[in-house]
């Protein structure tokens, strides 16, 4: 395929803002695209192959707009757009923008960041149960809290309750000093934190004390009926098959649960299934109930943890392709 090359105005945006400083962002799409760049008088020419071209022109166009909507063009904004790139045209990232859930304590919008977590965050709004299944920093807790707070703050629901299996004391909690809360604190830590920054840690604490909001492990679910509640179980992949089972049957009328939770990072014993392998078997096919898929794609923490991620899936993969290997000889 021969060589191509294609020119953007881009008079009427702040080369800074989309490029980044010394041109970071734009030497991030040269070296993916292998394309070459060229800032001059107003406009930006793309040279490389057609494909090439037409995929930094899209890339770079959609940051453009992305920019001028008053998003912040970061590196891994950049690394997403380039990761779509062939369904840019289809599902732009500026429809993300208007999706505000909600604003933090210090008015900072929380709103999905990828294509990923706008179908996670549009199945929680849709389903009685959703699981979201991905690995870490693709905010499947935090946006869950988020989509729980505006339920409670529409009286959608009359409360939140936030629950994780204490798996690393094996559910059993008595030898920890304290009551139940201080027991169970260590546990729950980082559903606190997603809470303190969408609520403020005195309004949480002021719902805490009335009840609105509930904090408890696993085990304390059992016998229970939740009604009009907003429920969420995060670290799912902890549970067995039976306590997956004991936590979806809790479900009252006017109820709405979040199950969260990475498949890679299971901490039961290796001869035990996890309850949320299970479920995502079972209850595929179950109406009410959306199973989202998050990949590394769907990252939003520092780039370096999606490349982490990503190295991590790449791993696994070629571990069971070799494994398959060796079972046919």
């Amino acid at each position: 395929m021969g060589k191509d090359a294609d020119t953007i105005d881009i008079s009427g945006i702040d080369p800074k803002k989309v490029f980044g400083e010394f041109d970071s962002n734009i030497k991030i799409i040269e070296s993916t695209l292998n394309v070459r760049c060229v800032l001059r008088d107003g406009s930006l020419k793309i040279m490389g192959t057609d494909k090439d071209v037409r995929s930094a022109f899209d890339v770079i166009r959609e940051l453009s707009d992305l920019s001028e909507r008053g998003r912040e063009i970061d590196e891994q904004s950049v690394r997403y757009a380039l990761s779509i790139k062939d369904r840019i045209k289809e599902k732009p990232l500026t429809s993300l923008e208007s999706d505000v859930i909600c604003h933090t304590i210090h008015g900072k919008p929380v709103k999905p960041k990828t294509i990923g977590q706008k179908n996670y965050v549009d199945a929680i709004r849709k389903n009685m149960i959703t699981f979201g299944i991905g690995p870490a920093g693709t905010g499947k807790t935090y946006l869950a809290m988020a989509m729980a707070i505006v339920s409670l703050q529409k009286e959608e629901v009359s409360r939140i309750i936030l629950t994780r299996p204490a798996i690393e004391a094996g559910e059993k909690l008595g030898f920890l000093p304290g009551d139940m809360q201080s027991k169970v604190d260590p546990y729950l830590r980082p559903l606190y934190d997603a809470l303190y920054i969408i609520m403020g840690a005195e309004t949480f604490q002021r719902n805490m004390e009335k009840g609105v909001i509930e904090v408890a492990p696993l085990a304390y679910m059992r016998g229970r009926t939740l009604d009009n509640s907003f429920i969420i179980l995060d670290e799912a992949q902890n549970t067995t098959p039976a306590q997956m089972k004991m936590f979806l049957t809790r479900l009252g009328f006017g109820s709405k649960a979040v199950i969260t939770g990475d498949r890679t990072q299971k901490d039961l014993p290796k001869d035990v299934t996890s309850g949320l392998d299970n479920a995502k078997k079972v209850l595929s096919k179950v109406e009410g109930i959306a199973i989202c898929n998050l990949t590394g794609a769907d990252v939003v923490r520092h780039p370096l943890v999606q490349r982490i991620v990503n190295a991590y899936e790449d791993y696994e993969e070629n571990s069971k392709k070799n494994a398959k290997k060796d079972k046919k000889q």
